[in-house]
């Protein structure tokens, strides 16, 4: 049974720092796409950043001279160091893996099954 948890968000103020965790099991991580995706208030979901089963990783334009993704298969976890953080990108990020997911940028949430509960960012002007 597949199962994400993501963790480390919390509120910083505006080009601050957060590093957020995705701890998953039930994967085959050299299987699977992965997949940072946000939701933020008055928007559709946006795919942040794609990483490929073999860990290559994408990032959306947006994002890609602030934010960096990694993966640590010896603790079973991606993480995305967002830096430089803007009260607009306030909300809720998740993770999700795709085990049919196409490895492309931006990444498509349909191609995605399992996804975590989500955890909190606040930026604050």
């Amino acid at each position: 049974q597949v199962h994400l948890a993501e963790s480390g968000g919390g509120s910083v103020q505006a080009g601050g720092s957060l590093r957020l965790s995705c701890s998953y099991s039930g994967i085959n991580i050299n299987s699977y796409n992965m997949g940072w995706f946000r939701q933020t208030p008055g928007k559709e979901g946006e795919g942040l950043a794609a990483i490929d089963s073999d860990g290559s990783t994408r990032l959306a334009s947006a994002v890609k001279d602030r934010f960096r993704s990694s993966r640590d298969d010896a603790k079973n976890s991606l993480n995305l160091q967002m830096n430089s953080l803007k009260p607009e990108e306030s909300g809720k990020y998740y993770c999700a893996d795709g085990r049919l997911a196409r490895y492309r940028m931006p990444p498509r949430e349909e191609e995605f099954d399992s996804w975590g509960q989500g955890t909190q960012v606040t930026v604050s002007s």
